[in-house]
């Protein structure tokens, strides 16, 4: 049996190693790494503004999904600097990101159920319109049940799910360091609303 000590700092690793683990993200066909446990993806409902991300992948492989399109004149040029308002994971909202992509595209929030179990995730951010199977010219409405094909979480790819919201925008893809000192690439995805000049 572990002593109390050991418990503690068992318990204390595995907190940690949890935190670590979030929201990037690659293609939905590039495989996943760094994904955590099924419990850590599961068995925590949405926070109000993000849902569960304990679970992904904060950096990704730069590659995005096929058919998506380069946005024109983004806000944030790819290579300039902003700085990011809201949080998918402890220690992002604040960060100074570099911006790596810019697309234009229409991206969702969704409910699903991991096709590896547990509870629901809901309002999970963000998945674009070219992530989704069988996703034609017309964007999804809110309601409507569609297949997931990105892998941002473990058990998120091949799972059916809801769409929460629908908004067509510019999203991007960032570079930056959390607030402990995690090195982020290719994060995927940031709305343009989401990010704030750095000067």
């Amino acid at each position: 049996m572990l002593t109390n000590k050991k418990f503690a700092i068992w318990f204390v690793s595995l907190a940690a190693a949890l935190t670590l683990t979030a929201c990037g993200g690659n293609d939905g066909d590039a495989g996943q790494e760094g994904t955590s446990n099924e419990e850590s993806t599961t068995n925590n409902e949405s926070s109000g503004h993000s849902g569960d991300h304990s679970g992904m992948d904060h950096s990704g492989s730069g590659e995005v999904p096929e058919g998506i399109k380069e946005a024109e004149n983004p806000k944030y040029e790819v290579g300039s600097k902003a700085f990011i308002t809201e949080g998918h994971m402890e220690g992002m909202e604040g960060a100074e990101a570099t911006v790596a992509g810019a697309y234009d595209t229409t991206v969702y929030t969704v409910t699903y159920k991991p096709t590896t179990g547990g509870k629901k995730v809901e309002n999970h951010k963000w998945v674009v319109h070219e992530e989704i199977a069988d996703a034609g010219e017309e964007p999804f409405k809110e309601g409507d049940e569609v297949k997931i094909n990105a892998s941002h979480m473990d058990g998120m790819k091949g799972a059916t799910a809801e769409i929460d919201s629908v908004q067509e925008t510019t999203v991007y893809t960032v570079d930056f360091t959390t607030a402990d000192g995690q090195e982020v690439k290719n994060h995927m995805w940031v709305t343009e609303n989401e990010l704030s000049p750095s000067e």
